[in-house]
């Protein structure tokens, strides 16, 4: 990924905020508020303990962008590091298997949610605008999926099969 300037750290958004269940615009990765919120992102992320990913609809902005960033995650199996993309759509998705999301816009639960766990997803990498596809698999896909659903306007609570498939979030001390 091309170098960004630094981030500021931005308060995140919780449900039922109305930006969380809109859907993205289409942004040019290449435009200057483009590249600050991809920083911004990156930035936020980074504080945020536990944090694998972060979409702009998650800092109050409706517009197609995600961070992510699941080096050193357990679950992982393929990782791309830190990444940003911008106007990203999921161009295979297979296995599909059940797994526990939490998300910063929703503090106090999580769901089971369906998700693929081989995943092809394509978009553009800020400051450059390059189009580039990442082919991935276990917790990756995962997370990308997460956010991609944040870009459409939907949060995790969004997919699950009802109020059995949601949990008060454990804390560990």
């Amino acid at each position: 990924m091309p170098p960004l300037p630094a981030g500021r750290v931005l308060q995140v958004v919780q449900a039922p905020d109305p930006v969380l269940a809109t859907p993205g615009m289409m942004v040019d990765p290449t435009a200057p508020e483009v590249i600050a919120l991809a920083a911004d992102l990156l930035a936020t992320q980074a504080v945020s303990p536990g944090c694998v990913g972060l979409a702009a609809q998650q800092v109050g902005i409706a517009w197609r962008v995600f961070s992510v960033d699941v080096t050193g995650h357990p679950k992982t199996r393929t990782c791309h590091g830190e990444f940003v993309l911008c106007n990203a759509v999921v161009e295979s998705a297979t296995r599909k298997e059940r797994g526990r999301e939490g998300c910063m816009s929703v503090p106090d639960f999580t769901g089971d949610v369906a998700r693929a766990r081989r995943l092809v997803v394509r978009g553009q990498l800020p400051v450059t605008g390059e189009w580039v596809t990442l082919e991935t698999d276990a917790f990756e896909a995962v997370a990308l999926q997460h956010e991609i659903d944040h870009t459409d306007g939907m949060i995790f609570l969004d997919r699950v099969a009802g109020p059995h498939a949601v949990h008060p979030r454990r804390t560990y001390l």
